[in-house]
């Protein structure tokens, strides 16, 4: 995971508290975003207003990819991306069947996305 990556999903996702949660927490966990099979489902490119570099997770892409068993995965690394899906996309998950596979420092980055996605951006 780069640094110029997780600018370019944060200004992508800026803006709007449900992607901008989601986004997070992917980001936070760590996991994806430093995979090549991973980069196949995020979008870059540019703003139009001032040339910003911007990407954009392909949400349902990625899920659909995790349940087909074509995007490998833990049952923790499983359950963020689920989870991050869920508040940036709207995708649905069954809370408990995926939290009960988080460890504590992914179960706070949970919290605070969901607060985060509620409104109460992290201060």
């Amino acid at each position: 995971m780069t640094a110029a990556l997780t600018a370019a999903l944060r200004a992508c996702a800026a803006g709007l508290c449900h992607s901008e949660a989601g986004t997070e927490l992917l980001i936070r966990h760590g996991a994806f975003l430093a995979r090549p099979d991973f980069a196949a489902f995020i979008c870059e490119d540019t703003s139009f207003a001032d040339g910003t570099p911007m990407a954009a997770i392909d949400w349902d892409a990625a899920i659909t990819a995790l349940q087909a068993g074509n995007l490998p995965a833990s049952s923790g690394e499983r359950s963020i991306l689920q989870l991050a899906a869920s508040i940036a996309n709207g995708s649905p998950v069954a809370l408990r069947d995926t939290i009960t596979t988080l460890d504590n420092a992914n179960l706070q980055h949970l919290l605070t996305a969901i607060r985060h996605a509620a409104g109460h951006r992290p201060g």
